[in-house]
């Protein structure tokens, strides 16, 4: 929302009559041709306000710097709901989007979509659909390469500019959530940490990767490995879109087969807040069938069992206690899944 104030220019003429008649200052005002080229806002709802048209003419420096603006005071003067932002990371259609409109329907106002997809992919999603009109501005990216990272940063950034978001979800296509919104919404609002994984790995496929021309900005000790999948807050969201000490060495030094998606945001989150990170991902996947990517689910795959399996036998820590609710969205499910996973949706994932 770029204001800019304009002036208005008073022009001040002053004559001076001959010496016969009494000296007198006769002051004409001239009216100013010049014009706001903005409205200036009224009211705080103008500065709270979202934007309603996500496709924006700025670039990325330009967006990354309007996203950084915070206010210092922490309390809002206004009564603010905390929103969930979901960041569609993706190449173009969400196939499971009809399991995305069960699961929303009837949250309006608790929650934000940005889909971030191939510049050239034109959505046609009708104008009922939660989705209709959150494409944002978006460039090409490439796995492994820091493009996807930025891709990742530009969800954040254009979801920050919703002083509302609070919370900010990475999510693909071959996402799922495994709880109704409810229980969801309620597990990040209520959280105290974010929700990345973040550990040293000493292997060849984790300090391994580490190039000791990024210090002494990152040192070894420092890196850090974790899935690309992450849920983060409003403050550390701020704190990877505004970052530019460390986005320069993993630009320069980490490149495949050091995969920067892997190691960029665990590692600078590392650094600046360690104890405000869970240290795991709230996104289930099954790395069981080997490979460099996780298994993709099919229709066969698709029971009441393994969907059971997905919330269930797992323990990890919620606020500093036990808990056995770990995993809060799963992926990868491929289309074929979308009539399986309607049919179980009302009893198993409680939409």
């Amino acid at each position: 929302m770029p204001i800019e104030e304009g002036k208005e220019s008073t022009s001040v003429t002053r004559t001076v009559h001959s010496r016969i008649l009494p000296q007198k200052n006769v002051i004409t005002a001239s009216k100013s041709n010049i014009e706001r080229c903005f409205e200036q806002p009224s009211n705080l709802e103008s500065w709270i306000r979202p934007p309603s048209n996500l496709m924006h003419t700025m670039n990325d420096k330009e967006l990354l710097w309007r996203a950084t603006f915070v206010p210092r005071l922490k309390k809002y003067p206004f009564l603010r709901v905390p929103k969930i932002a979901l960041l569609f990371l993706t190449r173009g259609p969400l196939p499971l989007a009809p399991i995305w409109e069960k699961f929303l329907k009837g949250h309006e106002g608790f929650y934000s979509i940005y889909i971030h997809s191939l510049p050239s992919y034109r959505p046609n999603f009708p104008r009922t659909s939660v989705f209709y009109g959150r494409q944002i501005p978006s460039q090409v990216t490439e796995w492994g390469r820091m493009s996807l990272c930025d891709a990742e940063r530009r969800l954040l950034a254009n979801a920050l500019l919703d002083i509302s978001n609070e919370r900010f979800i990475l999510l693909s296509e071959s996402c799922i959530p495994v709880y109704n919104f409810s229980l969801i919404y309620h597990y990040l609002t209520r959280s105290r940490h974010s929700f990345i994984g973040a550990f040293d790995d000493p292997g060849p496929y984790g300090r391994g990767r580490y190039n000791f021309h990024m210090a002494p900005e990152v040192n070894i000790s420092e890196w850090r490995k974790g899935s690309q999948w992450f849920e983060i807050n409003r403050k550390h969201a701020i704190s990877i879109v505004e970052d530019t000490i460390f986005y320069p060495k993993f630009e320069e030094f980490c490149r495949p087969a050091c995969y920067v998606d892997e190691h960029y945001f665990p590692t600078l989150l590392t650094i600046q807040a360690p104890n405000l990170i869970a240290n795991r991902t709230i996104t289930w996947v099954d790395w069981s069938r080997g490979g460099p990517h996780p298994a993709t689910f099919g229709k066969a795959d698709i029971t009441e069992e393994f969907l059971t399996r997905i919330r269930e036998g797992h323990t990890c820590l919620y606020n500093g206690q036990p808990s056995s609710v770990c995993f809060l969205f799963a992926r990868k499910f491929a289309p074929s899944t979308l009539e399986p996973l309607l049919q179980f949706a009302p009893k198993i994932l409680g939409l």
